[in-house]
């Protein structure tokens, strides 16, 4: 049989065969997720010690590129569930082809993103409710690093394409490269030659132009192997924009969530913001621990649906989430270990490093809630029911920022130490944002309209 035609994968043969297969998908699809999470995580441990400002800004150029790199999310979602159910399909060529429409747009967005926050950094981090030395610093890093958010973007596109065809051992390679070129170079910018943070920012922007090469330069050449066209093809990329709109106005939701903290954590203050983002970047480690097997589990449904197998697909979702359920509990327990011993990494400052511990803590509790959360966000996406999850997210959305607001509005109350700041905070997002998130899922899988 050529090579471009090959037969539909066939269905596992047991729970136990899924589970194997879940596995092997998700601990090198986790070594990819981590890589920005990773980037962020090691600017955050070296800039933390330059000084508090310095950390405090990190938190909000941090949150700019995360959210703009978050909001395009879809390049990898999307791609992933139409390669795979193209490669289900038995259509290998047709895959590659759609993947290479998916690279096409992620460039043309990510240099038109970058161009514009180019433009307004200073005045975009203003409205994040950075002032001062803190305004400084988060705009500093923000002009330091957006010229990588094109290579993030191809990443995320070549993710796509690279998980569809089960191919995710080189996202594993690539993300531990990048991780290690941005440690060194970190390490060397920010403390040898004393550029503060926009050492980081550099060292970061080179990191994420080495993880895309590594991983688009084969991409590109299996697909050219497979016969596919390279070109850009004004159909594929109009259609990967397409599908990927419900994607957007999900992420977007979520986005404004999380930059609504950012905006409330600032607002309590320095040492407040400075925690958070401590918090917040371990948080965002973990949560991509807990994301790889729901895309584990979204290639896995991806392939099934495609290949017709609707039982074996019911079956992914079973083994998905309770896999997602025991890795947020087991994961839970590391991040209590974390705040007890290692939030001094974070700090020199013993007021922020007790601020990163108990957020820690508050964090941990919900993690197996989270994990069950988003192995059913995974499956979701890959079944492709995109215009589902933008309505529960926005209306997700819709419940959070208010309380945002009413939260702020009492903190004008003068009896609110940090200490129950940390704590607010993070119950808003377990209680408030993740928490409808998982009613929602929860109802939608009990059903099969989500089978498209």
């Amino acid at each position: 049989m050529p090579a471009s035609t090959p037969p539909p994968t066939p269905p596992p043969a047991s729970s136990r065969d899924m589970l194997h297969q879940l596995i092997s998908m998700a601990i090198p699809t986790f070594g990819q997720l981590i890589a920005e999470p990773t980037f962020i995580l090691i600017d955050t441990a070296i800039v933390g010690h330059v000084n508090d400002s310095a950390l405090a800004g990190l938190s909000v150029g941090s949150t700019v590129i995360l959210t703009t790199v978050g909001l395009c999310v879809f390049l990898a979602y999307g791609t992933t569930s139409r390669v795979a159910h193209l490669m289900g399909a038995g259509r290998r060529r047709d895959g590659f082809e759609e993947g290479i429409s998916g690279l096409w747009l992620a460039l043309a967005i990510g240099v038109i993103v970058a161009t514009v926050i180019g433009f307004i950094a200073r005045p975009l981090c203003s409205f994040l409710g950075a002032r001062d030395s803190v305004l400084d610093n988060a705009t500093a890093y923000l002009l330091a690093m957006i010229g990588g958010i094109p290579g993030a973007l191809l990443v995320y596109a070549c993710n796509g394409i690279l998980r569809g065809l089960e191919r995710t051992r080189l996202t594993l390679l690539a993300a531990v490269a990048g991780a290690v070129v941005n440690t060194i170079l970190d390490v060397g910018m920010v403390i040898g030659l004393g550029w503060g943070i926009v050492g980081s920012g550099v060292a970061t922007l080179i990191a994420q132009w080495t993880t895309c090469l590594i991983m688009l330069v084969p991409t590109l050449r299996w697909a050219r192997e497979s016969g596919a066209r390279l070109r850009p093809r004004r159909e594929g990329i109009l259609r990967s924009a397409g599908d990927g709109g419900p994607l957007f106005i999900r992420t977007l939701a979520l986005r404004c969530a999380l930059v609504g903290t950012v905006m409330l954590a600032a607002r309590m203050g320095d040492h407040v913001l400075a925690a958070y983002q401590s918090v917040n970047a371990v948080w965002n480690f973990v949560l991509n621990m807990l994301d790889a097997i729901g895309i584990s589990g979204q290639a896995l449904v991806a392939l099934q649906l495609g290949a017709g197998h609707r039982p074996q697909a019911r079956r992914a979702v079973s083994t998905a989430s309770r896999a997602g359920l025991a890795a947020g509990a087991v994961i839970a327990i590391g991040m209590m270990a974390l705040a007890c011993l290692a939030s001094p990494l974070f700090s020199p400052n013993p007021d922020i490093v007790r601020l990163i511990a108990i957020g820690m803590m508050v964090q941990a509790v919900f993690l197996p809630l989270a994990g069950w959360m988003w192995a059913l966000d995974g499956i979701l996406i890959g079944a492709q029911d995109y215009r589902y999850l933008a309505v529960t997210c926005t209306i997700t959305a819709l419940v959070y920022l208010p309380a945002l607001g009413l939260v702020s509005m009492a903190d004008r109350n003068p009896g609110m130490d940090d200490t129950l700041h940390m704590i607010i905070l993070w119950m808003l997002i377990n209680v408030l944002f993740i928490g409808p998130r998982a009613i929602f899922n929860g109802m939608r899988i009990r059903g099969d309209r989500w089978m498209h």
